[in-house]
């Protein structure tokens, strides 16, 4: 029990290092630093001859980056899709809608492509049983 209790903890705490890194990635002030900083490693490569080490600052400090921001972009995306699909179970359950479509999320492709068809089938039936096809 404590262990689920620190596994929770150390999530929440991911969950809104993730969000804010995620969040702060995406303002222009973010953009504008990293502009800042490629134009310094520019301007610098006369001072170091524009040597391989020069180049692989750049190529290093990069790859670090966008190797962090894919997980965390990763995760802010898995949970908003998580969000969004809950609120999608919740108004097909409490609506008029089929709740045969509660969870296609975890089907194959071929399964979710038949889902699809017989919306696309019944959409057809009610135009044509109203005339307008």
């Amino acid at each position: 029990m404590a262990q689920q209790a620190e596994d929770l903890r150390l999530e929440r705490i991911f969950n809104r290092v993730a969000e804010a890194v995620a969040h702060a990635a995406g303002r222009p002030w973010a953009f504008a630093s990293c502009l800042a900083c490629v134009v310094a490693w520019a301007l610098s490569g006369p001072v170091f001859d524009f040597s391989e080490t020069w180049q692989l600052v750049i190529n290093t400090g990069t790859t670090i980056v966008t190797f962090l921001m894919v997980f965390l972009i990763q995760n802010t995306q898995n949970r908003d899709g998580a969000a969004i699909q809950a609120k999608l179970d919740e108004l097909i359950r409490s609506g008029q809608g089929k709740n045969d479509f509660i969870g296609i999320e975890h089907l194959t492709e071929a399964e979710v492509q038949e889902f699809r068809n017989r919306c696309a089938e019944a959409k057809q039936a009610q135009l044509r049983s109203e005339g307008a096809y």
